[in-house]
């Protein structure tokens, strides 16, 4: 005679497995099912992502040949996003050059990289591209998020966030003989602890760690700042 245990895949799904009447039996099935309805649960309420680290130039096509390999190696480690860290596609070796090589978000540049997400079927977080701003004596140091159908997302200069995973890609290692980054990526959950780190501080490399969903809202709910913020209004000066 079979029995049947039932379990819910990360989409909800029931799965249904048959199981044998024999004690035995019965116990070393059940205890497969638990096992996979919890690697079910864990996947349904976590996203894997990695954080880079690297040391761009002055060089477009080598930076961003080096961007394509931390993407290769975030895909093979089932990273969902690769972070990349501020002036991922240029590093300029003296003041102004930065300047010289800005592009609008439609430019050849960030096309390139969107071309890279959809291909590799990955997010990439491009944490401060060279925006060209409204003349060439200005640029933008904009932050974007390009989806993994290649499409750009959203586009911000600063973000403050609370009771989140911080993840802190960084440059790293001698961009020039003028220009030198400490590196140290990190990826750290909502308690503080760090998650996610590189064996080198200097190297080149990516660092991946699983974003656990029930984490961040079990650490709201014991400690819910957000409640205990005041409105804007509440810090204006009384009049006299």
């Amino acid at each position: 005679m079979l029995n049947r245990c039932v379990y819910f895949t990360p989409n909800g799904a029931p799965l249904y497995h048959p199981i044998r009447s024999s004690h035995v039996n019965s116990y070393v099935n059940y205890s497969t099912v638990q096992a996979r309805a919890q690697s079910a649960m864990a996947a349904a309420n976590s996203v894997r992502v990695a954080a880079a680290q690297m040391t761009s130039v002055n060089d477009i096509a080598s930076n961003f040949a080096t961007c394509s390999r931390l993407v290769k190696e975030a895909v093979s480690a089932g990273a969902k996003m690769l972070c990349l860290p501020e002036n991922f596609s240029y590093v300029g070796s003296k003041s102004g050059d930065s300047l010289l090589i800005a592009e609008p978000l439609d430019g050849p540049i960030m096309q390139k990289y969107c071309s890279l997400a959809r291909e590799s079927g990955i997010w990439l977080s491009l944490g401060g591209f060279q925006e060209k701003g409204h003349d060439d004596a200005h640029l933008r140091n904009t932050h974007v998020i390009i989806d993994d159908a290649g499409n750009i997302r959203s586009t911000y200069s600063r973000a403050i966030e609370t009771q989140c995973y911080v993840i802190a890609s960084a440059q790293a290692g001698k961009h020039s003989e003028k220009r030198e980054s400490y590196g140290e990526t990190l990826i750290i959950d909502p308690w503080g602890t760090v998650v996610g780190r590189l064996p080198d501080r200097v190297s080149t490399g990516i660092t991946v760690a699983d974003i656990d969903f029930s984490l961040i809202d079990s650490v709201r709910a014991k400690m819910p700042i957000a409640k205990h913020r005041k409105p804007f209004d509440f810090w204006r000066p009384a009049s006299l």
